[in-house]
């Protein structure tokens, strides 16, 4: 799933972090940059941003001193033409980058296809990079889970169960104890890279947890800056739920309820953590992230063990 997003909304977030100003093409501005459904004519994905390219457009055409001197020493008849073809792929946006003004050719081009013609201070290779991260990270595949996110001792964490399990309770504890929030209730997920998975929060909900009995509560005001955190990895899913006796007869005594979930079409860790009376949530939630790391770096405590007991039954029947 992606989200679209015009020049002008652009235009709007990014005017101060790449001094941007409009030059020509207002009437451009709901121009939509990233979408899927953008194609060549081989229906292959065209490129999101990035510098001079009338082969293969971009969607966000970036110009700086080096393309347009390029541009400029074709000639005069070829220059004219290939600034009209430029304009005529139809890309989102172009930006002439390092303050460079713009020749009469673009403005000229820009108010006859309506294209969003703008303007930077910046270096051309910093706006691509900034735009390249940001629209990358808006059309990544992405999905609202249920659940708390949470940071435990340095390991991005999903709390999973029913409602009124006791989600937000549990990640309360976990933040008294020095580990940090990412998101309650509905945390976004999305791909980053090949194999990683992103989590972060909505903006309308960063800061805040609902917990019954108390109702909504600030945690950055509460416990300070420390105790959130705006994206991180996830590595470890953990599902708290009720067990009834079948259920918790069928948990494996040696190697507990690991499994594996499928999010985003990436194998992630599930452990199930049985409710019961008595049972500390926060210090199980912190032990099964150290055995998870232990895991992760190689080391299997159950392999361990039953090494050990087996070397032990040799031993006796040596003797």
């Amino acid at each position: 799933m992606t989200n679209p997003i015009t020049v002008g909304t652009l235009f709007a977030q990014h005017k101060k972090t790449l001094m941007l100003s409009w030059v020509a093409g207002e009437e451009g501005a709901d121009r939509t940059i990233a979408t899927s459904l953008v194609a060549d004519a081989a229906d292959e994905p065209l490129p999101l941003v990035g510098f001079l390219n009338v082969i293969k457009p971009n969607r966000v055409q970036v110009i700086g001193a080096s393309e347009l001197e390029f541009l400029q020493g074709l000639g005069k008849n070829s220059y004219a033409d290939t600034v009209a073809r430029l304009f005529s792929s139809k890309p989102a946006t172009i930006i002439l980058a390092e303050g460079i003004a713009a020749p009469d050719v673009f403005e000229a081009q820009a108010r006859i296809t309506q294209t969003p013609l703008l303007k930077s201070n910046a270096g051309s290779y910093k706006i691509v990079n900034h735009l390249h991260y940001y629209l990358t990270q808006l059309v990544a595949e992405h999905v609202v889970m249920h659940g708390v996110f949470m940071e435990v001792l340095g390991t991005g964490v999903l709390l999973t169960g029913p409602s009124g399990i006791g989600k937000s309770e549990l990640a309360l504890e976990l933040v008294s104890r020095g580990h940090r929030l990412v998101a309650d209730d509905a945390p976004l997920f999305m791909l980053s890279g090949t194999a990683m998975i992103k989590g972060s929060c909505p903006p309308p909900l960063r800061d805040f947890i609902e917990v019954r009995g108390l109702g909504v509560l600030n945690i950055r005001a509460m416990f300070g800056d420390s105790a959130v955190k705006q994206t991180k990895q996830l590595r470890l899913v953990i599902h708290i739920d009720h067990l009834d006796e079948e259920q918790l007869a069928q948990v494996d005594r040696l190697r507990g309820s690991r499994q594996s979930i499928d999010i985003l079409g990436i194998e992630v860790a599930q452990i199930i953590l049985p409710v019961a009376a008595g049972r500390n949530l926060a210090v199980l939630v912190e032990t099964a992230v150290r055995n998870h790391v232990l895991l992760y770096r190689g080391y299997n405590a159950v392999d361990d063990f039953l090494g050990k007991h087996d070397a032990r039954l040799n031993e006796d029947q040596q003797e």
